[in-house]
Protein backbone atom coordinates (compact mmCIF):
# COMPACT_ATOMS: atom_id res chain seq x y z
CA UNK A 1 0.00 0.00 0.00
CA UNK A 2 1.34 3.54 -0.96
CA UNK A 3 1.33 6.46 0.51
CA UNK A 4 -1.39 8.12 -1.75
CA UNK A 5 -3.49 5.44 -0.90
CA UNK A 6 -3.07 5.19 2.70
CA UNK A 7 -3.94 9.19 2.86
CA UNK A 8 -7.15 8.14 0.83
CA UNK A 9 -8.49 5.86 3.22
CA UNK A 10 -7.75 8.34 6.09
CA UNK A 11 -9.61 10.84 4.37
CA UNK A 12 -12.45 8.78 3.60
CA UNK A 13 -12.46 7.18 7.19
CA UNK A 14 -12.09 10.88 8.82
CA UNK A 15 -15.09 11.67 6.05
CA UNK A 16 -17.65 8.94 7.48
CA UNK A 17 -16.24 10.32 11.16
CA UNK A 18 -17.33 13.71 10.47
CA UNK A 19 -20.88 12.36 8.98
CA UNK A 20 -21.51 10.09 12.01
CA UNK A 21 -20.85 13.37 14.40
CA UNK A 22 -22.82 15.28 12.61
CA UNK A 23 -25.91 13.44 13.04
CA UNK A 24 -24.61 12.96 16.80
CA UNK A 25 -24.51 16.78 17.23
CA UNK A 26 -28.55 16.77 15.98
CA UNK A 27 -30.39 14.05 16.92
CA UNK A 28 -28.77 15.05 20.80
CA UNK A 29 -31.15 15.12 23.75
CA UNK A 30 -29.44 16.68 26.17
CA UNK A 31 -27.26 20.23 25.62
CA UNK A 32 -23.94 18.12 27.17
CA UNK A 33 -24.29 15.32 24.59
CA UNK A 34 -25.04 18.07 22.10
CA UNK A 35 -21.51 20.12 22.53
CA UNK A 36 -19.37 16.80 23.20
CA UNK A 37 -20.55 15.87 19.67
CA UNK A 38 -20.07 19.68 18.21
CA UNK A 39 -16.65 19.38 19.57
CA UNK A 40 -15.39 16.09 18.03
CA UNK A 41 -17.03 17.61 14.89
CA UNK A 42 -14.99 20.71 14.90
CA UNK A 43 -11.61 18.61 15.24
CA UNK A 44 -12.64 16.04 12.90
CA UNK A 45 -13.56 18.71 10.21
CA UNK A 46 -9.96 20.04 11.46
CA UNK A 47 -8.04 17.01 10.61
CA UNK A 48 -9.94 16.24 7.39
CA UNK A 49 -9.13 19.72 6.33
CA UNK A 50 -5.60 18.95 7.04
CA UNK A 51 -5.59 16.04 5.55
CA UNK A 52 -7.09 17.13 2.33
CA UNK A 53 -4.71 19.72 1.83
CA UNK A 54 -1.61 17.69 2.39
CA UNK A 55 -3.24 15.06 -0.42
CA UNK A 56 -3.84 18.60 -2.75
CA UNK A 57 -0.20 19.55 -1.68
CA UNK A 58 1.23 16.58 -3.69
CA UNK A 59 -1.32 16.30 -6.45
CA UNK A 60 -2.91 13.43 -5.11
CA UNK A 61 -6.81 15.44 -4.61
CA UNK A 62 -6.89 17.66 -8.29
CA UNK A 63 -10.11 19.79 -8.83
CA UNK A 64 -11.11 21.53 -11.66
CA UNK A 65 -12.27 24.66 -11.72
CA UNK A 66 -16.32 24.70 -12.32
CA UNK A 67 -16.78 27.12 -15.67
CA UNK A 68 -18.29 30.66 -14.42
CA UNK A 69 -21.51 29.62 -17.25
CA UNK A 70 -22.33 26.74 -15.16
CA UNK A 71 -21.94 28.30 -11.87
CA UNK A 72 -24.48 31.47 -13.35
CA UNK A 73 -26.58 28.83 -14.76
CA UNK A 74 -27.14 26.93 -11.62
CA UNK A 75 -27.26 30.32 -9.50
CA UNK A 76 -30.28 31.93 -11.63
CA UNK A 77 -32.17 28.29 -11.40
CA UNK A 78 -32.38 28.64 -8.29
CA UNK A 79 -32.81 32.35 -7.54
CA UNK A 80 -36.34 32.20 -7.81
CA UNK A 81 -37.12 29.34 -5.28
Amino acid sequence: MDDKCIMENLLNTTKGVCDLYMHGTIESATMNVHQTFDNALKESLCMQDSIYKKMSAKGWYPTEQAEQQKITKVKNQYAGM
